[in-house]
């Protein structure tokens, strides 16, 4: 746990809760059991403010989603919708509408001036949502839906860093023609849902970015990416915001995934984002929780994001290396380099 770790108020971090209670499968990763530890984290960190969101409405979500999309899961019967296997319960078309009504209210307040951060914790997750349907694991694409609404309020440009283990296909392709949004995806190469090649979207070059990494890619690898790519890519885009899709499934003991972040490691790639923040775009950030299979991984995850809205430096908390050896990604990230033109 980081509760060694004091956070200062007025930095007026804020964020929103919806555990979607009622959206369940037995037996399904994708579960209320994922926020199991999340009351007794937030409880122990000061200096956090709960946002109130209602939920989001049927103009908000046709920014992203085609009404097709959205009448379909309203209608759908509960049950397996997809193969991965996404589902739905009675409840669900309801609790997608309030987890991206959250997420609004976290980007709002953000871009109010209200707040300088905000952590949007919620699910059903969104990034693999598509404008015209939902599917792994996610329902409406709640990251998306938030940057539609930045840019409807005067924003003039929105950056995506998504370092869930999958790829956000459903993010890439709501913004794959818009020039006011750039998106960048690390992600564990060839699990689901195959898409995220490194030369992927040939049009948008410097604008989307894929890089599909070997298992057990660790903290190390994250770092030199955070360096060489993330950072002059967020310099070079000057975003009015920064969203960050948060996919604590890349932890090394993920039960679904094999990459190799560890706390710290989530803690030094959300310490960089915010610094990029604070350099162009006077630190206005949003997260988003995605992904993320394993309820003391999400919690000490989540503690580690709000840890590093505050700190410099990762002191006193949850030491959980991983075990594996770290890989070389020194060619494919000059294969980026080259396509990019970093």
């Amino acid at each position: 746990m980081l509760c060694k770790k004091l956070y200062n108020k007025a930095m007026k971090n804020f964020y929103g809760l919806f555990s979607a209670p009622n959206h369940y499968n037995d037996g399904h990763p994708e579960s209320p059991d994922r926020f199991g530890l999340l009351d007794e984290t937030l409880e122990r960190i000061s200096g956090i403010i709960k946002l109130d969101a209602t939920p989001a409405t049927l103009d908000e979500i046709r920014r992203v989603h085609t009404l097709a999309m959205i009448q379909g899961l309203e209608m759908a019967p509960p049950g397996t919708i997809d193969h991965a296997p996404t589902y739905v319960t009675q409840s669900s078309y309801d609790d997608a509408l309030l987890a991206a009504g959250v997420t609004l209210a976290c980007s709002r307040t953000v871009g109010s001036g209200a707040g300088k951060s905000a952590f949007s914790l919620i699910r059903p997750p969104g990034h693999h949502a598509e404008p015209n349907r939902a599917m792994g694991f996610c329902l409406f694409n709640n990251i998306a839906i938030a940057a539609k609404d930045l840019l409807a309020r005067g924003a003039n440009r929105v950056l995506i860093v998504d370092y869930d283990a999958h790829h956000g296909n459903g993010t890439q392709a709501a913004f794959l023609n818009d020039e006011r949004v750039a998106y960048l995806s690390t992600h564990q190469a060839g699990i689901y849902p195959g898409t995220g090649a490194i030369t992927d979207a040939p049009h948008a070059r410097g604008r989307i970015i894929n890089l599909p990494l070997p298992a057990f890619s660790g903290d190390v690898v994250f770092r030199q990416l955070a360096e060489e790519i993330i950072t002059p890519f967020v310099r070079r885009f000057q975003p009015d915001f920064v969203l960050v899709s948060a996919g604590f499934d890349s932890h090394w003991s993920d039960p679904l995934t094999q990459l190799g972040l560890s706390t710290r490691g989530f803690f030094d790639l959300s310490r960089r984002l915010i610094e990029l923040a604070d350099e162009v775009c006077e630190g206005k950030i949003i997260f988003v929780l995605e992904g993320g299979y394993d309820a003391q991984n999400v919690a000490n995850g989540v503690e580690a994001v709000f840890l590093a809205t505050t700190e410099k430096s990762y002191t006193g908390g949850v030491e959980d290396k991983s075990p594996y050896p770290e890989v070389d990604v020194n060619e494919d990230i000059q294969i980026l380099r080259k396509l990019h033109r970093f």
